[in-house]
């Protein structure tokens, strides 16, 4: 009753303390937002920038259109967010609560009873939620965008530079021409002096042309070059007619021309696509289940492996049956009791003529050698499973490190 008249009831205090609470949970969300979103872009684009250097002698020179560039950098800035979100969120959170404390806004929130861990609990709240959202990204998008990328990349690797003529130089970008020219034109893609070494038939420099000057340009659809020359000679090495006879001639055939036209297939300058399981089989572009089913039959192949290679050493190598006298039946009666056994291998080796022995010790060199070199090829094949299943391994838990980062 006295709360009622002198003050507020519990009701009031309790409403209007859960309103506080619920705007101090926006406040600190929306406070960590802003600094979450830059960084994190902040951080994707320097990955991006660092693929770029990785890779940019075998981006540089392909002419590739905008919209391939683009569509690369896209697919591979998918595959560095579950990088960039773990830096993204540390430095956010030291943004958020450094200017918390530099405004005093910490020490007010303190002082006015909140604990510490109660102005932390949206971030935590809103941490775990990312945590969910990466490790379902990493599982079930990240290994598309991987396929992607690398197959675009791969198609990249593959085509050929764009041709480039630069004056005083020979030029071999196109397959079986060797081309020159002394100077160039870039306004009106004029070429002078050109000289043209037809290699197409592996005979060397059989077959060569030269034009005062010329025109080069792609043809509209972008599968073959056409060279405009003007005023030049073409100079052709003709087979003997009569190689028998003792002297030799070598005749030739020269035509002069005021203009040609050359025309070279521009086959391997294009980008062509694969298709995207050309990488599928590799461990960076499975998910969770498939990572643990291959595991799994990698685990039982490599254990089979080693049974089977212990059955062949101990039969093949140990265990000879060539070396086992034929006669090897004895009776019960003429068998000695086993406490009456006794093995020498000193007595039985000296009881062996000189002869017998180097045979012997030849044998058992030759034996070892053989052993050694088998168990040394098995060693290697073992090793390279053990190391492409840990690669398996390496990208399973990978799925879980990154999201829980």
């Amino acid at each position: 009753m006295n709360n009622m008249i002198f003050g507020k009831n519990p009701v009031t205090l309790q409403f209007e303390k859960s309103r506080t609470v619920k705007k101090l949970d926006k406040f600190v969300l929306k406070s960590f937002i802003g600094p979450l979103i830059l960084t994190f872009f902040i951080v994707l684009i320097i990955l991006i920038l660092q693929f770029l250097w990785m890779y940019v002698d075998e981006l540089a020179g392909k002419g590739l259109e905008i919209g391939v560039v683009a569509e690369l950098l896209f697919q591979f800035s998918l595959s560095f967010v579950p990088m960039a979100l773990p830096l993204a969120i540390l430095l956010a959170s030291l943004m958020t609560f450094g200017n918390m404390g530099e405004y005093s806004e910490l020490t007010a929130l303190k002082s006015s009873g909140i604990p510490l861990r109660r102005i932390m609990s949206p971030l935590v709240i809103l941490i775990a939620f990312i945590c969910v959202i990466s490790f379902f990204f990493s599982n079930n998008v990240l290994p598309y965008s991987n396929r992607q990328a690398r197959t675009l990349l791969y198609d990249i690797r593959r085509k050929r530079p764009d041709i480039n003529l630069q004056a005083g130089t020979f030029n071999n970008d196109i397959d079986g021409f060797s081309i020159k020219i002394t100077s160039k034109d870039p306004a009106t893609n004029r070429l002078d002096k050109i000289y043209i070494y037809d290699h197409r038939l592996n005979k060397g420099n059989t077959d060569v042309i030269y034009a005062d000057s010329g025109y080069m340009k792609v043809t509209q659809d972008e599968t073959a070059l056409s060279m405009v020359l003007y005023n030049g000679y073409s100079y052709s090495e003709m087979p003997e007619q009569d190689p028998g006879r003792p002297e030799k001639k070598y005749p030739f055939r020269r035509d002069i021309f005021k203009e040609q036209t050359l025309v070279v297939s521009l086959s391997g300058f294009d980008l062509e696509r694969t298709e995207i399981d050309l990488f599928k089989s590799n461990s960076a572009m499975k998910n969770i289940s498939q990572l643990t089913h291959d595991i799994d039959s990698m685990n039982k192949r490599y254990i089979r492996r080693v049974d089977d290679l212990f059955k062949e050493y101990t039969t093949s190598l140990l265990y000879n049956e060539r070396y086992i006298p034929g006669d090897n039946q004895w009776s019960q009666e003429e068998a000695l009791p086993p406490d009456k056994l006794a093995f020498s291998a000193k007595i039985l080796y000296d009881s062996l003529s000189l002869l017998e022995k180097r045979t012997v010790m030849s044998k058992a060199i030759g034996d070892i050698k053989s052993a050694s070199n088998f168990l040394s090829a098995q060693n290697e094949i073992l090793h390279n499973d053990v190391k492409f299943i840990k690669r398996f391994e390496v990208n399973w838990n990978k799925k879980f490190t990154l999201a829980i980062a």
